[in-house]
């Protein structure tokens, strides 16, 4: 053990390794405070100058797998189990409409609109309250990846031009520019300039990506911990993307599970999806 170690974070800056913020991710999870502190304690002992976020996180959910029930670890693992809707980027626009939906949102993937001056295929199209947004959904399979200004200047004319539209049906009032990740200074600064609206993972502060699937009680069917990868994929390949649409033994059935292991599956789904 290294003691006052920095710890490596994905963007490649240092900073010093706080117990608090292990502390506060393992709370989120709903692990019990003697195992938070059991965890933090063999983190702490197995701390070493240069350790990745990475490996804590690995270590520490490893460590939950074994001392909490599984929804517990499940939890923990959202953040990953986002990352784990890649490579292509098309169950995360799914996803994200499913968060939105549980926020009272009307949703539809994948439209087709016409701006003023050119047609666009709208990733999510979101209507509240009379109030409708065309939004981007940017996805990045790793933690380091970051969404830059080329991106922001993309999305502010895409819905510039919608706004402009000739038809209604094809009109917006607004557009978000929505990652997994995080954004660039420069995206930030040009989007608050623009008045364009960004959600990162933890942006806004309070308002980002992972308080809204908090907060809606929306959960990714790769949190299950006890179906395989390639369970997963059958079943996100049938555009099924939440755990909560995991219920049926039938349905897992379909897609590959065995029978003997189904009951470990629905009772997972069932403790994960029933805490908001």
């Amino acid at each position: 053990m290294t003691a006052n170690a920095n710890i490596l974070k994905a963007d490649g800056e240092r900073e010093p390794f706080d117990p608090r913020k292990l502390d506060a991710s393992l709370a989120r999870a709903g692990a019990a405070k003697d195992a938070r502190e059991r965890i933090i304690a063999r983190i702490e002992s197995e701390l070493y100058e240069g350790m990745t976020t990475e490996e804590i996180y690995r270590h520490a959910f490893e460590y939950l797998r074994r001392d909490e029930a599984p929804p517990v670890a499940a939890r923990y693992s959202i953040k990953r189990a986002v990352f784990a809707l890649g490579p292509s980027g098309f169950p995360f626009e799914q996803f994200l409409g499913e968060v939105l939906r549980a926020h009272g949102w009307a949703v539809r993937t994948g439209a087709e609109l016409y701006g003023r001056c050119a047609p666009h295929e709208v990733d999510v199209l979101a209507e509240r309250a009379g109030k409708r947004v065309g939004i981007e959904a940017k996805f990045h399979n790793a933690a380091s990846g970051k969404t830059d200004i080329k991106d922001a200047l993309y999305v502010r004319a895409r819905y510039e031009d919608l706004a402009r539209a000739a038809e209604q049906s094809s009109r917006v009032d607004d557009g978000w520019l929505v990652t997994n990740t995080r954004f660039t200074k420069n995206a930030i600064r040009y989007a608050q300039c623009a008045n364009l609206t960004l959600i990162a993972w933890e942006y806004p502060k309070g308002r980002g990506l992972r308080s809204l699937i908090e907060e809606g009680g929306v959960h990714p069917l790769t949190c299950l911990t006890t179906l395989t990868e390639g369970e997963k994929q059958r079943l996100m390949d049938a555009k099924i993307v939440l755990c909560k649409n995991v219920q049926s033994g039938h349905l897992l059935e379909e897609y590959g599970v065995k029978p003997a292991r189904i009951p470990c599956v629905l009772d997972e789904a069932k403790h994960l999806c029933t805490v908001g």
